[in-house]
């Protein structure tokens, strides 16, 4: 049993219509175990994945990472600035997740 001081606690939040992917909420707090491996934000996607995504994942995901069109912004930062799948986790971070894609 892990140790409840053990965990990662991070905020997400959709927008841009991904939360629509969600049934329409927004905003997400997660807690995660931490493990002896590093959780990284892949690790984080497989979760959204398996708990979060109620409808069409493949809006969401393509593969292993966000499809074309979804920004990642990790505390503020886009996500290519910070390793992207392979960026660390770490206790209260903000990852917002926004489509930029559009129907007209």
């Amino acid at each position: 049993m892990p140790n409840l001081a053990s965990f990662i606690t991070d905020n997400s939040m959709l927008g841009g219509g991904a939360e629509l992917l969600c049934g329409n909420v927004k905003k997400h707090n997660i807690t995660l175990p931490k493990q002896d491996e590093k959780l990284l934000i892949k690790d984080l996607l497989i979760w959204i994945q398996k708990n979060i995504i109620k409808e069409r994942p493949e809006l969401f995901l393509q593969g292993n990472t966000v499809r074309p069109g979804i920004l990642v912004l990790i505390n503020d930062a886009d996500w290519e600035l910070m390793g992207e799948l392979d960026y660390e986790l770490e206790d209260n971070d903000r990852i917002i997740f926004i489509s930029t894609l559009h129907g007209g």
